[in-house]
């Protein structure tokens, strides 16, 4: 087509190149050069559209396929897309026994006239008059027992709409995040990553930068966010909801608190703007920037806000190490000083029975560091990390005490879905003798407050075994990627 100069606000002209759609997109609309980026704007009459409950996935992988075929297109309209169905779709996925926002609604109550409050809920997103509630912030204790971890709970209806947003976002992103990135993607995994690590590390066989970003989510710019998402996504009804969020107050004893930074405390919008930001600030930086400058071969493999960089070089690790808390610092990010470190992970040398020269590292709850397989080869393996073992026996501890008037029955359920939750995670290759001490230690601590429950009915181990036989814990499997 030939390039043609509407009119914008004011009378003034732009020169745009119009750009026709490939056939069997299965999206109308229009598509224009603008500014270095393509612009969508939908045929009139395509915005709201109707669409029926088994088109939901469909129409997102229509979104999907055309901003992979167009990745420099800039979306302007993507609200159509969040309709009642797709509201449906997000409720369904919204977890029910959450604790409560500060309405104190639960799901079920929301359930109870679920039609009409998705659509009052969509009619209010759509006009803008949809106000982001503010978010109750409660603590649960730390790994060490000593320091509590500060959560936000949103309202439930709250987290309806955040995750239909997040469906759409994701129905773009996707496109865009690269290989590097597993922590909170569909059909992705820690396990995969770890495998991943696992390869690098074998392969590489060289050195190992590991870095944690300080409290990413409650840090994150709201400045540089809003400029990463101008690139790919413009709908003014969904950045509107957005910036809402974003600027939603915390709730805490009473007191309503306005941060300036950060994403939304316990959302299920935030996940997704933290990849944008750090697909933005560390991934696409490391691929486009960095590898093409480094004299030898490097991989990043990122999880959320953990992180680790595998080098061959080790002139190639100073410079990255060097330069990795600028580029961080450029976008009001800090690295975490304890948790920031560049080792060598070298395979020891034939003969030499001693891995102490190599360092180990943790990354993913795992400890990484080479030792020597069955047959005497160097290879590196993988074993729970120290705290992570450490604090989910204090967990098991806490819980046994706090229940141990509990019938045996029930204290045995929990138990072993506890247990079973801890061996789908930590039970892959190489890690098998640590979950067997895990669970020999919680068969210890289950005994220990059994032993307390009365001083005249004491729990011995020869009563504690016959018990066993009667409530077994499950045998562990062996997870997979």
């Amino acid at each position: 087509m030939k390039a043609t100069k509407p009119k914008e606000k004011g009378g003034r002209e732009s020169e745009r190149q119009i750009v026709p759609l490939k056939q069997g997109n299965l999206l109308e609309g229009t598509l224009w050069r603008e500014g270095g980026a393509i612009v969508m704007e939908p045929l009139e009459g395509k915005m709201q559209g109707t669409s029926r409950p088994e088109s939901v996935s469909t129409r997102l992988q229509r979104v999907a396929k055309l901003s992979k075929e167009a990745p420099e297109m800039v979306w302007t309209t993507l609200a159509h897309h969040i309709d009642l169905w797709l509201l449906k779709e997000a409720y369904r996925l919204t977890r029910k026994d959450g604790a409560v926002g500060v309405d104190g609604q639960t799901a079920r109550e929301y359930e109870e006239n679920l039609e009409d409050n998705l659509q009052d809920l969509l009619n209010r997103f759509k006009s803008g008059t949809y106000k982001a509630p503010p978010v109750r912030r409660s603590y649960v204790p730390k790994g060490d027992g000593k320091k509590m971890r500060p959560i936000g709970i949103p309202t439930f209806e709250d987290k309806v709409l955040q995750r239909a947003v997040a469906m759409v976002l994701e129905a773009v992103y996707e496109q865009d995040f690269l290989e590097c990135s597993y922590g909170f993607r569909p059909k992705r995994s820690a396990h995969q990553a770890l495998e991943e690590l696992w390869r690098d590390t074998t392969r590489v066989n060289g050195y190992v930068l590991e870095f944690d970003i300080e409290k990413c989510f409650d840090t994150l710019d709201h400045g540089h966010l809003r400029s990463f998402l101008d690139k790919r996504v413009r709908d003014g009804v969904i950045r509107r909801a957005i910036d809402k969020w974003l600027k939603a107050g915390i709730l805490e004893v009473g007191t309503l608190r306005y941060p300036e930074t950060g994403t939304p405390q316990g959302g299920v919008v935030s996940p997704i703007l933290m990849n944008i930001y750090l697909h933005e600030v560390l991934d696409k930086w490391f691929a486009q920037e960095v590898k093409p400058r480094l004299s030898e071969e490097a991989c990043l493999i990122r999880y959320a806000d953990d992180a680790v960089i595998v080098f061959y070089s080790k002139a190639d690790a100073d410079r990255v190490m060097e330069v990795l808390p600028k580029r961080f610092g450029r976008f009001a990010l800090s690295l975490h000083p304890q948790k920031t470190r560049l080792i060598k992970f070298t395979r020891p040398s034939p003969g030499n029975d001693k891995a102490g020269r190599s360092g180990s590292f943790d990354f993913l709850g795992f400890t990484h560091y080479w030792a020597k397989s069955r047959n005497g080869t160097w290879v590196v393996k993988r074993k729970t990390a120290k705290d992570r073992f450490t604090r989910a026996l204090k967990r098991i501890g806490w819980w046994c005490r706090a229940n141990r008037h509990l019938a045996v029955e029930e204290q045995h359920r929990v138990l072993a879905l506890k247990l079973r939750g801890h061996a789908q995670y930590y039970y892959i290759r190489g890690n098998s003798s640590a979950v067997a001490r895990f669970y020999h230690e919680v068969r210890g601590i289950w005994r220990k407050w059994l032993n307390r429950r009365s001083q005249r009915s004491r729990m011995n181990w020869e009563r504690f075994t016959r018990l066993r036989k009667m409530y077994p814990f499950p045998t562990p499997r062996l997870a997979s990627s």
